[in-house]
């Protein structure tokens, strides 16, 4: 069984000072941790893969740096679960039908993945074409959002339980 951090637009230091301490406490519990993107800071992105001690997923952002050392799209195979990683930059306008075409070219033809993005700052736990999407929020309560937010997902044999933490 896997324990899974999953937060996504902290945006340091342009909108927040530093990572929340419930936050660090969660990402150093889980034995893993997957960050959807708008970290904002090379600060930012050493601070979260120091906290995940190496365990970390991560994708860029639309107000990622150019040279943050991850990809566009990540993924990720965890407790028989397969999650693929994108920000989901773009409109709010068909944001759900743009990820799960992420997902979809991203993944092996055979396989039933997990959508993680971030960008809206809202958090979702839903379906969409058979594909499960999932957005933890802004993890600093990043604006457009009200307060801090994540998932914690737990992956075991194939199976995913998807609990939300928030302030």
């Amino acid at each position: 069984m896997s324990r899974v951090a999953i937060v996504s637009d902290t945006h340091i230091p342009s909108r927040a000072s530093r990572v929340p301490d419930w936050i660090v406490d969660e990402i150093e519990r889980a034995d893993h941790t997957i960050h959807a993107g708008d970290f904002d800071s090379r600060r930012a992105y050493d601070r979260i893969a120091d906290l995940a001690g190496g365990e970390l997923t991560a994708v860029r952002g639309n107000t990622d740096p150019a040279t943050l050392p991850v990809p566009t799209t990540a993924t990720v195979e965890l407790g028989g679960v397969t999650f693929v990683v994108t920000h989901g930059t773009g409109s709010s306008a068909g944001w759900h039908q743009r990820i799960v075409a992420t997902v979809r070219e991203a993944a092996e033809p055979d396989a039933d993945p997990v959508a993680v993005a971030g960008h809206t700052h809202e958090v979702v736990e839903t379906t969409v074409d058979g594909v499960c999407v999932l957005n933890p929020g802004s993890a600093t309560a990043a604006s457009p959002a009200d307060r801090e937010t994540m998932l914690v997902a737990t992956v075991d044999g194939g199976s995913l339980e998807v609990d939300q933490r928030t302030t």
